[in-house]
């Protein structure tokens, strides 16, 4: 959903300078909403740009719209070359805020948004149906077969751990991410935020990247990790953070040995990005 999100915005401002940053702590882009103003009301003139996204910006607070208070302001460079602390949102907020303007350019991604949301709102009917987009998705970027089973089966994998946190104790964000952390750090010998710096992603779902192996890795990783939770009965963060030290060392012992038989690394560079991306990010590095 988030590659389609980001998709949908490069077609419609693909032509227009957008300033943005990347954030790199939470992995996404932000936006200068004025500049996004500029390109949906077709006004060249920045200073009226600017007017029209402050008198827009009070009618939402008073509709008590959330995209609203989700915009912070960072510091973008402007024609004459200073930096000025200007509106930014990432792009759920631009989303949003694209339906709030009465603008033909904004008609393409209204549209594919109720389509979207219809979509999504079958698929909580019937689940089967998200599970049959993500396949059609892979299939559609060049995936194998035997790769979708395996994406397939770590979601399941992934999907138990988290019922079985959600279920004893385990509440926070925050606590997710940092016993996720935890086994893929055990099993890798890396933090999911090197692993993507490794693969040169950005804010790609880093297991749409990795190779078979690492898949099934992660995913032994996982399920080792829910089986000793649910054998030592770990209820709250401290104890399943111990099962997820446990766990994520038994795929990374596993790991070791096959590196061991076969003289090649399990954890590597190697990614999915189209070829013209993949040769841009190369450039950077």
């Amino acid at each position: 959903m988030k590659e389609e999100k980001n998709n949908r915005l490069i077609v419609i401002f693909e032509d227009h300078p957008v300033r943005r940053d990347w954030n790199k702590k939470e992995e996404k882009w932000y936006f200068s909403v004025v500049d996004i103003i500029v390109i949906l009301t077709e006004q060249p003139d920045f200073q009226k740009a600017r007017k029209y996204w402050n008198k827009l910006k009070e009618r939402l607070r008073r509709e008590g719209n959330q995209s609203v208070t989700n915009c912070h302001q960072l510091k973008l460079k402007a024609k004459d070359g200073k930096k000025y602390s200007t509106d930014v949102a990432d792009v759920e907020g631009i989303l949003r805020l694209v339906q709030s303007v009465p603008s033909p350019k904004a008609e393409p991604i209204k549209l594919w948004l109720a389509k979207v949301g219809y979509e999504r709102m079958r698929e909580t009917v019937d689940p089967e149906l998200a599970v049959n987009r993500g396949r059609q998705n892979w299939q559609i970027l060049g995936r194998s077969k035997k790769w979708i089973e395996q994406r397939m089966l770590g979601v399941e994998t992934r999907n138990k751990l988290t019922d079985y946190w959600s279920d004893h104790g385990v509440e926070k964000p925050d606590e997710y991410a940092a016993l996720t952390n935890i086994i893929h750090r055990e099993w890798s010998g890396l933090s999911v935020g090197s692993h993507k710096r490794l693969k040169n992603l950005k804010q790609e779902n880093l297991r749409d990247h990795m190779s078979e192996a690492e898949l099934i890795f992660t995913a032994l990783a996982e399920m080792s990790t829910r089986q000793i939770a649910e054998t030592d009965k770990a209820v709250g963060y401290d104890p399943n953070e111990k099962a997820a030290h446990k766990g994520g060392r038994i795929s990374g012992e596993a790991r070791k040995q096959l590196e061991k038989q076969t003289g090649k690394r399990v954890v590597n560079r190697e990614n999915y990005l189209e070829p013209g991306e993949k040769a841009k990010r190369l450039k950077k590095i």
